[in-house]
């Protein structure tokens, strides 16, 4: 099964950049199917006419409109990217970068530098500076496959980019904002990643 997990409510704020805390609802219900949606015909990039389909569809209907960081949910094949690529095209981003990085394909000790980039000289092979990759999805959607491969003291930086809105380049000491909206994904069960220490804890 594939589904989405949402902030069940936050509070509204100038950024609207939210820190994946509080309550989060998982989207199980399979009966909800919005007039805005239907589910016997193409959506986005997706296709579907079962009552799960209905089911994330609504969930794409609803969440694509906000600035709510998302978590997506799913065995592995189950199409993840192409409901992050949904939510990017149904939103006011769907003009800027879709930015989309497979965290379990990139060496842990490069997958800071990706992400957020480097500067010149800030470690051994560093000739210049590099934009990472939440500076060349700025103003678009940033997409974290496979979160749960991500180094847990990585995925705690990355709650600091959320609550913050902002990033430091390896080696950088100039703070750097951010306009990326983030979605992720995990093939796991998120209480059971965090009860494995594969998640952080928000």
């Amino acid at each position: 099964m594939l589904h989405i997990v949402e902030p069940a409510e936050r509070a509204p704020g100038p950024k609207q950049v939210t820190r994946a805390q509080g309550k989060l609802l998982q989207l199980r219900s399979l009966a909800r199917n919005r007039s805005a949606v239907s589910a016997h015909s193409r959506y986005g990039l997706l296709w579907g006419d079962s009552p799960a389909m209905a089911a994330l569809f609504d969930a794409i209907e609803r969440v694509a409109p906000t600035a709510a960081t998302v978590l997506i949910v799913g065995e592995s094949g189950t199409g993840k990217e192409l409901v992050a690529r949904t939510l990017h095209d149904k939103s006011a981003r769907r003009d800027g970068p879709f930015v989309a990085i497979n965290c379990g394909a990139i060496p842990a000790n490069l997958i800071e530098a990706e992400l957020f980039g480097h500067e010149r000289g800030s470690f051994t092979g560093a000739t210049k500076a590099h934009r990472g990759h939440f500076e060349r999805a700025n103003g678009g959607t940033i997409f974290l496959d496979e979160i749960s491969e991500m180094p847990l003291d990585l995925q705690v930086r990355l709650l600091r980019v959320l609550e913050t809105g902002t990033f430091f380049r390896v080696g950088g000491a100039a703070e750097i904002p951010t306009d990326a909206r983030i979605v992720a994904a995990t093939n796991l069960d998120p209480n059971q990643a965090i009860a494995e220490n594969a998640c952080a804890r928000t």
